[in-house]
C-alpha cells in the first residue's frame, strides 16, 4: 500500500478562493439552450419556457456564473437578433457550428433564467466579425439606467432596470484558425485594447477577459499572450486560458496526469502576465480566468455524421464515465492550488453539451462528473492552505505525476478545514495522513467518497445513481494526526470543525 504525506499550515497561504472558480457555460451550440434550459411546451418548463428541472440541479452544483452565449459562437453573433419581439427576430446560419440558429432564446431570457437559477452572468462580446462600436452598444443596452438609444431600447422591450452585467469576454479563442473573424496577436490585441477602453467609458465598474491561447498546443502559446498583454494591459483584469482533455488512447494513468499538464499551463500563463507586468512597470497584476475547461472526446466521432443546417442537434452529447470524474475532480485541486491567480473559470459547458447535466423529453439527471463539482463547490469555500504532498509518483508524458492530489481550504468564518483529496493508484487504496496539531480542537464532520469499481461506469437516465458519492468512515484523527485510507481510484471531500 503506498503511504502520501500531507503538511499544511495554517499561516501558510495560498489565497482566498474567488467564488467565481466555480463556474460554468452556456453555448448556442447543441441541445445547451434548445431542449437544455429552454424548452416551451416541455412538461418540465415554467411560463417562459424555462426548464424547471434543469435549474433544479444547476443549484444543487451551486454555480456562481455562467458564461454566455459563447463560445466559437459569439465571433458571428448580433446580440440584436436575440432581443425584442420574438415574432420578428431573423433566423441565422450559425458558422460555428453549422446549424441555423433561431434567436427565440437571447439576452434578456439568458438574465431571466440566470436570476432564476440563482447566478449571473459573464457576458461575451463578438470582435471577430463586429468590434469596438458593437462592444460598446451592448454595454449600454446592459448596463446604463436610461435616456440613451441602446439603454431606452431594453426599457422598451420590458427590462426597465438595466441588466447591471459586471464581468465580460473580449471575444473568444481569437488565435484559433476556426475562428471567425481570427486575428493575429497584435490584430487582437489592438482590438481588445479599444474595445474594452471605451467599454470602460460607459462602464467604468465593469471587469474584463482577454483571450490567452485557446490552449497549450496552440503553435503561439506564450508569444500571444506577450503580445496581446502588451497591448492591452492597462485595459484588462484577467486573461482567459483554455483546456480540453481526452483519453482516446485508453490509458488511464497517463489520462489522470493530465493535471501535470494543466499545473504547467496555470504556471506558465502566471509566468507570462508577470513578465509583462515588470516590462511595463505596473503595480496591477492580471489574474486568470479558465473559462473553458472540462473532458472532452467522447462525442467526436458521432458528431463527424451531423447534418448541416438543422438545429439544435445532439452535439457534443459527451457521455461521461467514472474516470471522467477523477479527473474533473484533479483539474478542479489543481485550480485551487492557485486560487491567489486563478478567480474565474468555467466547465464548459452545463447542460447537454459536454455537460454535469443531460436532459431528455421524459427528465434530467446528473452525468459522473456533476459529483465532483457540486461536492468542491458546495464545500470549497475559504482560503487555500500551501498544502504540501509527499507522495509517490509515477511516469508519465508529462513527467512525474503525483498519485495523490490534495488541497487543504481553510474556513475562518465556518471554523471548518476541508480536505479535498485524488488517489490516482488504480489498484491499491492509499494511507494518507496530515499533522492536524494546529487545529487540535478538529473532529470529521463529514467524509463523502466518489468511487467505482469499473472506470467506464456510466450515469443514465434509467440508473442516475450508479456513479454517486456515499459517506465514507475510513478516516480518523488521532492525537492531532489525520489518518485516511482512500480507496483505490476514488476521491474524498474530508470537512472538518470544532
Amino acid at each position: 500500500m503506498r503511504k502520501s504525506k500531507v503538511s499544511i499550515d495554517k499561516h501558510f497561504i495560498v489565497g482566498d478562493i474567488d467564488k467565481r472558480i466555480y463556474g460554468s457555460f452556456i453555448e448556442h451550440l447543441g441541445r445547451a439552450v434548445y431542449e437544455g434550459i429552454y424548452q416551451p411546451g416541455s412538461p418540465f418548463a415554467d411560463e417562459q419556457g424555462l426548464r424547471k428541472d434543469v435549474i433544479d440541479l444547476i443549484q444543487q452544483l451551486n454555480v456562481p456564473i455562467v458564461r454566455y452565449p459563447g463560445g466559437n459562437f459569439v465571433s458571428g453573433y448580433h446580440w440584436e437578433d436575440g432581443v425584442g419581439p420574438k415574432s420578428e427576430r431573423p433566423e441565422r446560419i450559425d458558422l460555428a457550428w453549422n446549424v441555423i440558429e433561431t434567436n427565440q432564446f437571447g439576452l434578456n431570457e439568458f438574465m431571466d433564467w440566470a436570476d432564476k437559477a440563482g447566478t449571473t452572468p459573464m457576458m461575451a462580446v463578438n470582435l471577430g466579425t463586429r468590434g469596438v462600436e458593437d462592444a460598446k452598444n451592448i454595454v449600454e443596452y446592459c448596463n446604463l439606467k436610461g435616456g440613451s438609444y441602446y439603454s431606452d431600447l431594453r426599457r422598451k422591450h420590458g427590462y426597465e432596470q438595466p441588466h447591471d452585467i459586471k464581468l465580460w469576454c473580449l471575444g473568444n479563442e481569437m488565435d484559433g484558425p476556426w475562428q471567425m473573424g481570427h486575428k493575429t496577436a497584435m490584430e487582437y490585441g489592438r482590438i481588445a485594447s479599444e474595445a474594452g477602453r471605451i467599454m470602460k467609458m460607459v462602464d467604468p465598474s465593469i471587469e474584463l477577459v482577454a483571450c490567452g491561447s485557446s490552449s497549450l498546443n496552440m503553435e503561439t502559446f506564450g508569444s500571444w499572450e506577450d503580445t496581446v498583454l502588451t497591448e492591452c494591459y492597462d485595459q484588462v483584469d484577467y486573461l482567459s486560458l483554455h483546456q480540453y482533455y481526452g483519453n482516446e488512447a485508453d490509458d488511464t494513468p497517463a489520462f489522470l496526469a493530465n493535471t501535470v499538464a494543466m499545473e504547467n499551463f496555470i504556471s506558465s500563463v502566471i509566468s507570462i502576465c508577470d513578465a509583462v507586468k515588470a516590462k511595463k512597470r505596473r503595480s496591477k497584476s492580471i489574474n486568470l480566468s479558465f473559462d473553458e475547461w472540462n473532458v472532452w472526446y467522447h462525442s467526436r466521432k458521432q458528431d463527424e455524421k451531423l447534418e448541416r443546417w438543422c438545429k439544435a442537434p445532439h452535439q457534443l452529447e459527451d457521455i461521461y464515465n467514472f474516470e471522467d470524474a477523477l479527473l474533473v475532480a484533479g483539474m478542479m485541486i489543481t485550480m485551487l492550488r492557485h486560487a491567489d491567480r486563478v478567480k474565474v473559470a468555467c466547465l464548459a459547458q452545463l447542460v447537454n453539451v459536454i455537460a454535469p447535466i443531460m436532459t431528455s423529453d421524459t427528465g434530467a439527471w446528473k452525468q459522473t462528473i456533476f459529483y465532483p463539482f457540486a461536492l468542491i463547490s458546495n464545500h470549497g469555500a475559504g482560503t487555500v492552505l500551501n498544502t504540501v504532498i509527499d507522495t509517490p509518483v509515477y511516469e508519465s508524458v508529462h513527467g512525474d505525476a503525483p498519485y495523490l492530489d490534495c488541497v487543504s481550504i481553510m474556513n475562518e468564518e465556518n471554523e471548518t478545514l476541508t480536505i479535498f483529496a485524488l488517489n490516482k493508484d488504480l489498484d491499491s487504496p492509499m494511507e494518507m495522513t496530515c499533522d492536524l496539531r494546529q487545529f487540535n480542537e478538529y473532529k470529521i464532520k463529514e467524509h463523502w467518497a466518489l468511487s467505482h469499481p469499473d472506470l467506464k461506469a456510466i450515469n443514465t437516465e434509467e440508473f442516475p445513481d450508479n456513479v454517486a458519492p456515499v459517506r465514507s468512515d475510513s478516516a480518523k484523527i488521532d492525537n492531532g494526526i489525520l489518518e485516511a485510507l482512500l480507496g483505490a481510484k476514488s476521491f474524498h471531500v474530508m470537512i472538518l470543525g470544532k
